[in-house]
């Protein structure tokens, strides 16, 4: 595991999310518009967790098999495992262990995120990545995109039926050819195609770690756009954004997640559930009638 996260140095690690470079217009908004037709960004037209729906005449998502993370006996709280460890990671896992979470946070070299667990308590744990998925009843990836495929191979098995919220990002002039292949063919189907049978939520990817650090249980909430396939991997990601001090807006399924990456007309658009839902409305133009 030592060469999966690049070279960068763990604590401080990974910059989660660096500004890219100014470049063309990125073909995301190209791709938003033309599946448009098939699958609304609105909340009203995916209703999910996040708060009640108005009636929409487009369909929901099929049901998923599986149930949502269940809860140990005497109601403790699901354990959580940390895969990245820098700003992202240690910020938001920072702000579960502070709302009672068991939190193993995962790096290359875990002797060095002894500072970050230490200043969380008893509730927090440092480990290998293999560690972090063997603990967490949830998994939460916080690496540069290009480090996925590598992630997939090396850890795909035990990652297979868990929700894992996904905070990462693509960027050409970091990523290689994952985050190429991120780019082109939508960052959400790309992650579930690199973490095959994990039950992906994309999450805490759309605005920097200061804020999440900063502006955690402010009121009105900050809302966090999320989007899945599976609704009960949706719920089990809602409870843990709320858990955060956020509220939590799910704006579509997985190929609509690129709306709320970089060069998406949700990236960085920090405000409540009311103005998130107003901006994604019209993110995207509505299908024609009787689509």
């Amino acid at each position: 595991m030592d060469r999966l996260f690049m070279r960068r140095p763990a604590p401080p690690l990974w910059p989660s999310h660096p500004l890219p470079p100014l470049q063309r217009p990125n073909p995301r908004r190209r791709r938003l518009l033309a599946i448009a037709g098939g699958a609304m960004l609105l909340p009203a037209a995916w209703p999910g967790p996040a708060a009640a729906q108005s009636p929409s005449p487009s369909p929901s998502p099929s049901p998923s098999p599986q149930q949502a993370v269940p809860r140990p006996s005497g109601s403790k709280p699901m354990q959580i495992g940390v895969i990245g460890s820098g700003r992202i990671g240690g910020t938001v896992g920072g702000l579960w262990v502070k709302a009672g979470y068991p939190v193993l946070f995962s790096s290359r070299h875990p002797e060095q995120l002894k500072p970050l667990v230490d200043g969380l308590g008893s509730l927090a744990r440092a480990g290998t990545v293999a560690e972090a998925v063997a603990f967490g009843d949830v998994l939460f990836i916080a690496v540069p995109y290009g480090a996925l495929p590598e992630v997939g191979k090396e850890h795909g098995r035990g990652m297979a039926g868990k929700v894992v919220l996904d905070a990462t990002n693509a960027y050409r002039h970091r990523d290689g050819a994952a985050g190429e292949d991120a780019l082109a063919n939508g960052i959400g189907p790309t992650t579930a195609k690199y973490l095959p049978g994990a039950r992906i939520v994309r999450a805490f990817n759309f605005t920097s770690a200061s804020d999440f650090a900063t502006r955690h249980h402010q009121e009105p909430r900050i809302a966090i756009p999320i989007a899945g396939d599976d609704r009960a991997a949706l719920d089990t990601a809602s409870e843990l954004v709320r858990a955060a001090g956020f509220e939590p807006v799910v704006v579509g399924p997985l190929k609509i997640a690129d709306s709320f990456a970089p060069g998406g007309p949700l990236f960085r658009q920090v405000g409540n559930a009311e103005e998130l839902r107003q901006k994604a409305r019209a993110a995207v133009p509505a299908p024609p009638p009787g689509r």
